[in-house]
């Protein structure tokens, strides 16, 4: 695809663009990116997807690709599909998983086992689901509130992992702006030996509506000195990773809805930070091939062409977003029942249909609005566990078990 290697008019680099690294414990990563954990999105099929355009630009894989959440209970509790997810490719180096406990010794005991069965290189604790029925329970972006439960969890997954497995830690503000807890995990996660922390600029509260306030960012860079700080929220673009470096201060970003459906934005930010000024422009054709491709590797990974084709469905809308697809064509698209179904169905698209600017770019993914916070009762009265909440707080994990 020549739109891959030579975009027509490529953007001015912005100042400050060149190269540089990210070094997660033993890790060196080339471009400082992190693909962010999204359920049911970032599955192996998609991670290797942005590898690949990551690739284009780097000297290793262009950034830090992260596995889908996984709960330390179902691991431990042994669910096939679990393990599934924890499970990474030949071609995926460093392996990276993400997990979610609330009980210390599980996600001690669970980090144990992805040691014993040697499935990490890396393991990432999250601290920032704003899901109501997680954080209901006590569990999510609400935990890091009860300080000493967050410490002893993440010590746990540091003890257990070793010097080997690095431990990083994703959180965000706080539970609202009369609750903010960014501060004291990033010193909590510097003291008990995490290898990074990640700040999402926005509270429980914010949900992903409004602007991510990278100011936090920055204040927790200039707070947290021993380990790195990276950035998270509002990364649609490669300069808007430039500008958050730039103007945080941070040693890397994280990137979530910024690549749905836009895999090739790990080219584009792999590009930028190499100093170079080249940017991914699909037309229609270069779209509906990686559409393809995208559709190729979740056959595989699911061994089930069925399977893998409903899950492409909900990526339709998103890949397409922008350009003239009518909307009785995307119906159409995301009710493909095989690959050769799919291959008709792209074939009537007019695959010469160039890339059509600011269409494609901004924001995307739900936004919503600001929700109120949904926590246990008198959560918010104390930072420290009580005993009523302790002997519930095993239910955080009840809904969101990957098998």
């Amino acid at each position: 695809m020549t739109t891959l290697d030579a975009p027509t008019a490529p953007p001015a680099q912005p100042a400050g663009a060149a190269r540089r690294s990210l070094t997660i414990g033993p890790h060196t990563i080339d471009t400082p990116v992190v693909l962010a954990p999204m359920a049911g999105i970032t599955n192996m099929a998609f991670r290797l997807l942005c590898r690949e355009f990551g690739a284009m630009h780097s000297d290793d894989d262009g950034g830090l690709f992260v596995g889908e959440m996984v709960t330390t209970r179902a691991l431990v509790e042994d669910h096939k599909e679990s393990w599934r997810m924890v499970t990474m490719g030949e071609r995926e180096t460093p392996r990276s998983v993400q997990l979610y406990g609330v009980d210390p010794a599980t996600v001690r005991r669970a980090v144990e086992m992805i040691r014993e069965r040697d499935l990490a290189d890396h393991i990432d604790l999250n601290f920032g689901c704003p899901v109501p029925k997680v954080t209901r329970r006590g569990g999510g972006g609400v935990l890091p509130w009860k300080s000493e439960l967050f410490t002893r969890i993440v010590r746990a997954a540091v003890e257990a992992a070793g010097p080997e497995v690095p431990v990083t830690v994703k959180t965000r503000i706080g539970i609202d702006d009369e609750h903010q807890t960014f501060a004291d995990a990033g010193l909590i996660a510097q003291e008990v030996g995490a290898a990074a922390i990640a700040l999402h600029g926005r509270t429980v509260v914010q949900h992903y509506s409004g602007t991510a306030r990278w100011e936090k960012i920055t204040e927790l860079k200039e707070l947290v000195t021993g380990i790195p700080v990276l950035g998270n929220g509002d990364i649609w673009s490669a300069e808007d990773a430039i500008s958050m470096m730039d103007q945080t201060g941070c040693d890397g970003v994280v990137v979530g809805r910024g690549c749905q459906g836009r895999p090739w934005l790990f080219a584009d930010l792999a590009a930028a930070f190499a100093g170079k000024p080249d940017r991914v422009q699909p037309t229609m054709g270069d779209v509906a091939t990686i559409l393809r491709r995208h559709a190729e590797l979740l056959v595989e990974f699911y061994e089930d062409e069925g399977r893998g084709l409903r899950d492409l469905r909900k990526h339709v809308a998103w890949y397409f977003k922008g350009y003239p697809v009518g909307g009785e064509m995307r119906h159409r698209l995301a009710t493909m029942e095989s690959l050769a179904d799919l291959d008709a169905k792209l074939a009537e698209l007019d695959l010469s249909s160039p890339y059509p600017g600011a269409a494609v770019e901004g924001p995307r993914g739900r936004a919503g609005t600001p929700k109120k916070a949904v926590v246990p009762e008198g959560w918010m009265t104390s930072r420290e566990l009580s005993a009523d909440h302790a002997a519930r707080l095993h239910e955080a994990e009840l809904d969101t078990s990957g098998g």
